[in-house]
């Protein structure tokens, strides 16, 4: 027989507040990290996770440029892209990204672990990255979180 049917929670479009979250990437292998990043900006760490609705955290990250890459990834890895001009292919190595704009790379690696959807703009959005150990944050009071993996 029949009984009264547990009922499932479904985040509105208002629901999502977002806390704020600090994360130190000073010796993070880049791939972990960014894993875990994505996890927190599309909201799966919360029970009210909801995949159509934006319900992820704001996160922000300081000594971006103290990030490691594992084996010989510093040797070996490139990032490429297309000017739109003729002969436009480039092709830049990691190592030389990192040296100049390690965010990107950072921010890169996140974009790629989020879904391909119209949610995803605003989830990147949400991740802010700075080098050194200062950040403009600090009247959201954001919270410092110790990752698990990374």
């Amino acid at each position: 027989m029949y009984t009264a049917a547990m009922k499932s929670y479904v985040a509105k479009t208002g629901d999502a507040g977002g806390e704020w979250h600090l994360v130190d990437a000073d010796g993070k292998v880049l791939g972990r990290l960014a894993a875990e990043l994505a996890t927190i900006l599309m909201g799966k760490h919360k029970p009210t996770y909801t995949p159509h609705v934006l319900t992820g955290d704001f996160v922000v990250v300081i000594n971006v440029e103290k990030v490691r890459l594992t084996g010989r990834k510093m040797e070996q890895e490139t990032y490429d892209y297309y000017t739109y001009y003729p002969s436009g292919h480039k092709i830049v190595p990691i190592a030389k990204l990192m040296k100049t704009h390690p965010d990107r790379v950072l921010r890169l690696a996140v974009r790629r672990m989020l879904p391909k959807n119209k949610l995803a703009t605003g989830m990147l959005k949400r991740l802010k990255i700075y080098r050194g150990s200062e950040h403009p944050h600090a009247a959201q009071q954001p919270k410092p979180l110790e990752l698990t993996r990374a």
